[in-house]
């Protein structure tokens, strides 16, 4: 079974393009799942986050405090480094684990990665990286209609990851979001036949 990378910067449409792959029986792991899962009890990932940054980064209900942790850590790249230290590999972990778990006769999986090319550890699991894109000044309209992003939040999401240069160049293939919903589900519908055929498998309609 193929596996296949799915990243794109904040706003691109990464989870609208993996929606619609699911539609198509895709198997789809998502790492910002594994994070959140990952950010609840029980996990290893609690106890070290209470250690190094603070019994004020985890609630009541011993969870971490999400909303306090992505504040400092767009604020403060050593604290993002610090973070990414403590998950990244229990998510790369756990993604393997899910890789393994899936069915053989599946076609192909797509692993969605926000920071694939940040992280170097998950491109050892892809056969190929898709790159959701539009351009930054739509990225941003979008963003800006998510709860609580200021346009400071979206100037440090944005400068967390890499530019859309050096993804477009890093890419295998693109997907251009910079349309509507109709033009971004016959894209994926061509990226999907264009998977199985990668796959050696037929496409189903």
């Amino acid at each position: 079974m193929k596996v296949f990378g799915l990243t794109g910067g904040a706003g691109s449409g990464k989870s609208a393009v993996a929606a619609l792959l699911q539609q198509y029986g895709a198997a789809i792991i998502d790492t910002d799942v594994l994070a959140h899962q990952l950010s609840t009890p029980p996990s290893a990932a609690l106890d070290a986050i209470a250690t190094q940054f603070g019994v004020q980064f985890i609630t009541v209900s011993g969870e971490m405090d999400r909303a306090a942790m992505r504040d400092l850590v767009l604020a403060d790249p050593a604290a993002r480094a610090r973070l990414e230290a403590i998950f990244h590999p229990l998510i790369l972990q756990a993604a393997r684990q899910q890789l393994l778990a899936l069915p053989p006769e599946l076609s192909y999986a797509v692993l969605v990665v926000p920071l694939l090319f940040e992280t170097a550890q998950f491109i050892d699991l892809i056969d190929l990286a898709i790159v959701v894109d539009c351009p930054e000044t739509l990225q941003r309209q979008r963003l800006r209609l998510r709860p609580g992003l200021t346009e400071t939040r979206i100037n440090q999401l944005l400068a967390a990851q890499c530019s859309r240069a050096a993804r477009l160049a890093r890419a295998d293939i693109v997907i251009d979001n910079s349309g509507d919903l109709l033009q971004l589900e016959l894209a994926v519908k061509q990226l999907h036949a264009r998977l199985t055929a990668y796959s050696g498998t037929i496409a189903q309609p």
